[in-house]
């Protein structure tokens, strides 16, 4: 029995991130409009136009920072689990997860491996409620027919 490939990404953090970053960009891009002249200090420095440039730069920096929030995701198979967080990733075989977890007072699921390490999904978050609860009911569905083949 053949089974596709599933793709999960958390949701109500897109839905914050994403407008979030783009009202940054615009925040800084309207704070750059307003910088002219020498901004009430007199014998100081004047703004430039670099300086317009580099506060638009910045804004679109911080926003870019923001959206990363969104890169989290799990690509699961029958016979391997690839897991995308923030920061960093793993490409693991059914064959190393003992357990695929949800606890109840825990942010996101986990897999618990082998060797008792225990590998956080980002993508799959409790905010997500029903979302995250059967993405969680799916992975241990492919997991348990991994393990019986």
């Amino acid at each position: 029995m053949a089974v596709d490939a599933v793709t999960y990404r958390p949701r109500r953090v897109r839905w914050i991130a994403i407008p979030a970053a783009l009202a940054v960009v615009v925040l800084f891009t309207a704070i750059s409009f307003t910088l002219h002249g020498n901004g009430g200090f007199e014998d100081k420095g004047t703004f430039q136009r670099g300086d317009q440039t580099a506060m638009i730069i910045l804004g679109v920096l911080i926003g870019l920072g923001i959206v990363t929030f969104c890169r989290p995701k799990v690509v699961a198979d029958a016979h391997h689990i690839k897991i995308r967080n923030v920061v960093g990733g793993y490409d693991l075989p059914w064959s190393a997860v003992r357990a695929v977890r949800f606890d109840r007072k825990s942010p996101v699921a986990s897999l618990e491996l082998d060797d008792n390490e225990q590998v956080a999904m980002h993508a799959l978050q409790a905010v997500d409620k029903d979302y995250a609860v059967d993405a969680v009911r799916h992975l241990r569905a492919m997991h348990s027919a991994s393990v019986e083949a």
